[in-house]
């Protein structure tokens, strides 16, 4: 059914009556979370997170607890216990792609040897094609223009071709996991041209997954209309790839796989309600709205080197006199780290060297200058003495911007990496869960008694 007729049975009118019931029905004042002393966002007073769970995945840790306060510290991204800046150092000074091994790692606990590294890639390389007839069924037919719902779409029409898709044992876990993830990206490229054919006018490309390429080197290969992409360019998306693939439980898609994999229900179920988590703009979409920030302050400042200018229109954003009106600048600060986002740092450094090659270099030293500025006019401003360090979507949509990938398709690439992390959690959480993760809700509703419907 349309919208406009769905607007023909359901009244403006009377749509903006129940509306405003509603809303009031629904406020809970703000001073009963204090009372009940609820962990709002599953956060502590001082900042901290609830322990809600255990893991050998992933570990990320910014600060320390002493005397219940917060000490800034040096900032660690673990993968199965390995700093993420080992694994990324080792991959480009050897000038390999290097998320398979991380897929590898995540999934299997272990970091692979030669053999079963090459193996490994030869099984995710042949896994790529989708089932007869999806594309054209389950994809084409039925395009979204949000490519994060058909990818959810698509991970449940996968369950369907699936003969044991209720099967929580560890092997047909990982046989599945292992199958997702080789099929994730071209369902995600797929989705693209779809949305790009069908709701933009353009020429639709269906390009052939090529077995030998990495992950990254395939995703360009399929999204782009002549298949072409440079070295750097697919080094630079591998880097991204590794380093969106784990962030420990308490993520909030990574927490909702292990939610819905608490019930005992199949992968398909779990993996969709984590893509639903990733799509929301708090989460996953956060890069976009640097990109928009972005874009306003070169619109507005004329010298993007000239300092007092720059801090004037970053004041303007702050005291929500630009950009969204929220105060914020996006892409600045983080609930763990506090010194430094490792994952920024990393990225950072792989920007520059995109930039200068792309001829974005000032773009690229405004980024710069934006990350220096923000933490002292926060604190003047907004009087905190919360320490302030870039994240990393603060540098992740300018480089995609820089590989000219659309912005469509930043968060289903996220989807793409993380994916492998959810996969990991889940195997975990049916390994080592045991019981349905079910938090309490407090009532404060008032006690009502039944009014006969003649009577009201």
């Amino acid at each position: 059914m349309t919208e406009s007729k769905i607007n023909k049975i359901i009244s403006k009118e009377y749509l903006e009556e129940l509306t405003a019931i509603s809303t009031v029905k629904n406020a809970i004042p703000a001073e009963n979370y204090t009372r009940y002393n609820v962990k709002r966002g599953l956060r502590n007073e001082n900042g901290t997170d609830v322990l809600v769970g255990l893991t050998s995945i992933g570990e990320v840790s910014g600060y320390l607890i002493q005397d219940n306060e917060i000490i800034p510290a040096e900032a660690h991204l673990k993968y199965r216990g390995i700093d993420l800046n080992d694994i990324v150092n080792d991959v480009t000074s050897s000038e390999r792609h290097g998320f398979e091994e991380v897929i590898f790692l995540l999934l299997f606990g272990i970091l692979p040897n030669k053999q079963q590294l090459d193996n490994f890639k030869h099984i995710l390389g042949n896994l790529r094609d989708l089932p007869d007839g999806f594309t054209e069924d389950m994809i084409l037919k039925t395009p979204s223009k949000n490519i994060m719902v058909k990818l959810a779409r698509s991970i449940l029409a996968l369950y369907s071709t699936d003969e044991n898709a209720d099967d929580t044992s560890t092997i047909n876990l990982l046989k599945q996991s292992i199958n997702i993830v080789a099929k994730f990206p071209t369902m995600a490229a797929y989705g693209y041209q779809a949305k790009s054919h069908y709701y933009d006018g353009k020429s639709l490309y269906i390009h052939t997954p090529v077995p030998g390429y990495s992950t990254a080197e395939n995703f360009l290969h399929l999204i782009r209309p002549g298949n072409d992409f440079t070295k750097l360019e697919a080094d630079i998306l591998d880097l991204l790839l590794i380093i969106h693939a784990e962030h420990g439980g308490g993520n909030n898609s990574t927490f909702t796989s292990h939610v819905v994999a608490s019930t005992g229900t199949d992968i398909y179920s779990a993996l969709a309600a984590s893509i639903g988590s990733l799509k929301g703009p708090k989460h996953g979409g956060a890069n976009i709205k640097v990109c928009g920030m972005m874009q306003e302050i070169k619109d507005n400042v004329k010298d993007w080197s000239n300092e007092d200018e720059l801090r004037k229109y970053l004041i303007k954003i702050l005291n929500k006199e630009a950009f969204d009106r929220s105060g914020l600048i996006y892409g600045m600060g983080h609930a763990i780290y506090t010194l430094s986002d490792p994952r920024a740092v990393l990225l950072k450094k792989h920007a520059e060297r995109l930039a200068r090659e792309k001829g974005k270099t000032d773009e690229f030293m405004l980024f710069d200058l934006v990350e220096r500025l923000t933490p002292e006019l926060m604190a003047d401003i907004k009087k905190t003495d919360k320490y302030i360090c870039a994240n990393v979507d603060f540098y992740s949509g300018f480089v995609y911007q820089l590989l000219n990938i659309p912005e469509e398709l930043y968060t289903p690439l996220f989807a793409i990496s993380r994916i492998v992390g959810w996969c990991a959690h889940i195997l975990e959480e049916n390994i080592s869960g045991g019981k349905i993760i079910r938090p309490a809700f407090k009532s404060v509703s008032k006690i009502a008694e039944y009014v006969p419907l003649e009577k009201r």
